[in-house]
């Protein structure tokens, strides 16, 4: 049975686990824990930042997503960005995603305030985006630019 629950700060090391476990295995970056650390406990100190939330299945953490917020003028709400997804590789192809997104999509019906659900995803990782549609996601009509400083 899957579980999915909000994160509390006690999860912070094995948050900071699977993040530098997806880093590497999606973008081959290797991240520095300390940092890391830092920016999981920012977290969990200002709710502004965002929250994480757990899926447990048979009692056992087996993967995290974080929540992020944008504001929309268009909207005049804000949408929830779904980041740093990470599934132990034992646990996948198990529906452990489709239920994490079924969660935060419920909380997202719930709530006025919230326009939609935003992810991005690396351009090779076609396994993940492919779930993603199956979710009824498009990425349709936007691409994503950056810039982004040397860590």
């Amino acid at each position: 049975m899957i579980e999915i629950r909000a994160a509390k700060a006690e999860d912070s090391d094995l948050i900071v686990d699977f993040q530098l476990k997806m880093a590497y295995e999606t973008e081959k970056i290797n991240l520095d824990p300390d940092t890391l650390k830092q920016g999981v406990k920012a977290v969990f100190g200002q709710s502004n930042k965002g929250r994480y939330f757990i899926a447990e299945m048979d009692g056992e953490a087996c993967a995290s997503l974080m929540i992020t917020y944008e504001w929309s003028d268009w909207r005049n709400r804000n949408i929830w960005w779904i980041q740093s997804v990470y599934v132990k590789p034992e646990a996948r192809r198990r529906g452990i995603y489709a239920a994490m997104y079924a969660h935060i999509q419920t909380l997202v019906t719930a709530d006025p305030s919230v326009g939609g659900i935003r992810l991005y995803v690396d351009k090779t990782n076609t396994p993940a985006q492919h779930t993603y549609s199956k979710m009824g996601m498009n990425g349709d009509h936007y691409q994503v630019f950056e810039w982004m400083k040397d860590f």
